[in-house]
């Protein structure tokens, strides 16, 4: 039997060893997020400046990023990743071995080029790999899965601490798990195809409203993973008790993906994306109104994290429903880098607001592009509707 004929009998078996693998990138991103932020801002940086370096690796995915489906159509999905997380484990150590803003963003930009591989390789693997009556559960344990390694990275920063050289060699460590889960299946993966004909420009006409909601959760994503420990430490907390409030933003995307990624699946997805941009606003709003030290900030945190981040999967899933074959590779490219811009976005401006506002500017700043992304699915499910 052949390696396609096998995901078309199981295609949930063929799912597991991505599954882990995510779960071990979540792990990686939870521990070497804030760990730059963090240095920068003890070191006596703006927020501005935090910002600008945070968005060097954005800057590098989106500057090779259209070429990774080129990569693992002519190398295998699991080289491609496996070649990716050992670089991107070299670079980590690098940080120890530099300082400073200007060295910081050229390695941020280095591992953005590296970083967006096993990131955008295993969403092209699940995405043709789904049954199409399943695919909203499917990209709901994914989300799962990465947000439960994402909330074991503060809890590791917790051992080994926020500063100095042992995080970032930690992270190098944990991001080689990656390739655990899918070294037995280096020959065995589905094959990704790109088609020659067509062009991204076709992915944003045909899936307008997937794509502007991968920008709005990738700036609220990416903006949170940046700023929040940060934020709390103007507001009084320390910076370890923001690395857990990651730890609280992914505890509720762990609880919640299942059972938004089951609703996408049995009710319209546009109306489903409406609801969790309009949470997500309400809870923006709500932020600052919280006091820091309260434990409500916490379940503020954890409910923002559960339903902005179901955002994303339930939008990958929007997309999956339009496309196939070579051009499910284009699309879920574009779709990762269209996130990936919200992040670059989002983060100078976000730093921007923060040092104009004081912490409100925060919230504020992710409020509106929830609500304009909530307008576009009220506006594209009535259009359908009518």
């Amino acid at each position: 039997m052949s390696p396609s004929s096998r995901t078309a009998a199981n295609p949930w078996r063929t799912l597991l060893p991505v599954f882990a693998a995510c779960a071990a990138i979540g792990l990686q991103a939870g521990i070497g997020m804030p760990l730059v932020p963090l240095a920068l801002e003890r070191q006596g940086h703006d927020n501005l400046t935090i910002g600008i370096v945070s968005a060097a690796w954005p800057v590098g995915m989106l500057a090779f990023g259209t070429r990774i489906p080129q990569l693992a159509s002519r190398v295998g999905a699991v080289p491609a990743i496996i070649g990716s997380v050992v670089a991107g484990a070299l670079i980590s150590v690098a940080y120890t071995l530099t300082s400073g803003p200007v060295a910081w963003a050229v390695l941020s930009f280095l591992h953005g080029i590296v970083g967006g591989v096993p990131w955008v390789v295993s969403e092209i693997w699940m995405n043709v790999v789904a049954e199409e009556k399943h695919r909203g559960r499917v990209m709901g344990i994914y989300g799962g899965m990465v947000a439960l390694g994402m909330a074991l990275g503060p809890v590791v920063l917790q051992v080994v601490g926020v500063y100095g050289p042992l995080p970032f060699l930690t992270g190098a460590v944990f991001s080689l798990l990656v390739a655990v889960p899918l070294l037995p299946h280096w020959r065995t993966a589905p094959r990704i195809r790109v088609d020659s004909a067509g062009g991204f420009a076709a992915v944003v006409v045909l899936a307008p409203l997937a794509l502007f909601t991968a920008f709005a959760c990738g700036l609220g994503e990416q903006v949170a993973f940046s700023f929040l420990p940060v934020y709390a430490v103007g507001a009084g907390v320390s910076a370890q008790t923001g690395t857990l409030w990651l730890s609280a933003f992914v505890i509720g995307n762990i609880v919640l993906q299942w059972p938004i990624g089951w609703l996408a699946d049995h009710a319209d997805r546009r109306l489903v994306l409406a609801g969790c941009t309009a949470a997500s606003t309400i809870l923006m709003l709500a932020l600052p109104l919280v006091p820091a030290q309260s434990a409500g900030v916490v379940g503020v945190i954890m409910l923002w994290g559960g339903i902005s981040f179901a955002i994303y999967p339930v939008g990958l899933a929007l997309l999956g429903q339009r496309f196939r074959g070579g051009d499910m590779a284009r699309a879920n490219t574009a779709y990762s880098l269209i996130y990936i811009l919200g992040g670059l976005a989002g983060r100078p401006l976000t730093g921007a607001a923060m040092d104009a506002f004081g912490d409100p500017g925060l919230g504020w700043t992710l409020a509106v592009f929830y609500v304009a992304a909530c307008v576009a699915a009220v506006v594209a499910w009535r259009r359908s509707a009518a």
